[in-house]
């Protein structure tokens, strides 16, 4: 269960309403006030009650009207059924809940092209609300300020810290894996609002599918295991069966665009290789044809593997093989070299080295790039052309 600090307090607009209660009938009994503020997600001590009535808090806020008091009584309760939550008073939390679910849904919703997008930046949505009701409940005032005065719109709106800024405060709750997960989507997200993407959803779906898993993590750590998701829907984002021969269609009709490629590169490239396999960042299922004696182990759909394990050890590595490979263009290699001190090592000298050696023809040194006419090249080519200048180091020096 979830720690809270400043949780379990009234909020002004609760307060007022209850200043008006009090005024309403005087000889009004504390408990029965109580019970209107009291639910499954917060409660509040009935001294709450008998402090307000006694003038020893709250003495700046005022008294509601008396057609608010009936407003309130009106909508009384205002309780999600399914949670428990109060959609005034928890109105950060519930949006944060339906704005992941819309996102689930968007994605797996049928006819859609871009659903990649369209996840993306309502997922975004949804984890900016989840943090800031932890700010919140935290107490944590997280208002853009200048030398202490709240920042705010053209249209006089409170300016919020966005998600950014959220993941990166010295008091935020997440994981370094779930944290660079966000931070990598953040930049898609920037790519896809500034430019056109085309289809995305094969080379960043291993990063959505986390997202989904690390919200609701997050969700049920920080707030309570009552809030998860699965209770509302199941979290997977799709489940496709592909043969050897429709994977490599797909392979070869992905088009990335380029400044996607280059960001997902530059992203990637800067984390270490324990980094990318953290299931926070990129979740990925493995699934491995097995042939078995027993005719009723044989038709198992999924075949559980404990972890640490031999067999998760190698399916890993057979992961990050396959999947999260580094990839290198032509110019990024040349730019190693000449940082390398090999300042003489040109993109001619490049072109030579891996004609002469035929080295488009080893799967192992590289492969085509996501878009046409393209090639990239794999961390043990780079091996080699630091082999050969070195050992021509006279003429690349």
């Amino acid at each position: 269960m979830a720690v809270r600090k400043r949780g379990n307090t009234l909020e002004k607009w609760e307060v007022a309403i209850i200043k008006a209660m009090i005024a309403e009938n005087a000889r009004s009994n504390d408990q029965d006030i109580l019970a209107y503020f009291t639910r499954p997600s917060r409660s509040i001590n009935h001294r709450a009650i008998a402090e307000i009535r006694k003038d020893l808090k709250h003495k700046g806020i005022r008294a509601a009207t008396s057609t608010e008091l009936d407003e309130f009584r009106a909508t009384w309760p205002d309780i999600d059924l399914q949670t428990g939550l109060s959609t005034r008073g928890d109105e950060l939390l519930l949006k944060a809940r339906e704005a992941m679910i819309a996102a689930i849904n968007t994605f797996n919703g049928l006819g859609l092209t871009f659903r990649s997008e369209l996840f993306i930046v309502t997922a975004m949505i949804a984890w900016t609300y989840l943090m800031h009701a932890w700010f919140k409940q935290r107490g944590i005032d997280y208002r853009y300020k200048v030398r202490g005065q709240v920042q705010r719109t053209r249209n006089g709106a409170e300016m919020y810290w966005e998600l950014g800024h959220c993941v990166r405060h010295d008091k935020c709750p997440l994981p370094r894996g779930v944290v660079q997960n966000l931070e990598f989507l953040l930049e898609l997200r920037h790519e896809i609002e500034h430019k056109s993407t085309s289809r995305i959803d094969e080379a960043v779906s291993a990063k959505l599918q986390a997202c989904c898993i690390n919200f609701n993590d997050a969700l049920t750590q920080l707030f309570g295991r009552h809030y998860a998701l699965e209770k509302r829907m199941p979290i997977a984002l799709q489940l496709v069966t592909f043969n050897t021969e429709q994977r490599e269609l797909l392979k070869r009709a992905s088009n990335l665009p380029q400044h996607i490629e280059t960001m997902m590169t530059i992203f990637q490239g800067a984390m270490t290789e324990e980094e990318q396999m953290d299931p926070r960042f990129a979740y990925r299922v493995a699934f491995v044809p097995k042939v078995r004696n027993r005719a009723s182990g044989a038709d198992l759909a999924i075949d559980f593997v404990k972890e640490g394990s031999e067999e998760a050890r190698n399916i890993a590595r057979v992961l990050l093989k396959e999947v999260d490979k580094k990839r290198f263009t032509a110019g990024q290699i040349v730019k190693l070299m000449q940082k390398e001190g090999f300042s003489k090592f040109d993109m001619h000298q490049h072109t030579m080295l891996w004609k002469k050696l035929n080295a488009r023809k080893e799967e192992v040194y590289g492969g085509p790039g996501p878009y046409r006419n393209t090639w990239l090249w794999f961390e043990p080519w780079i091996a080699r052309v630091r082999e050969h200048c070195t050992s021509n180091k006279s003429q690349f020096a």
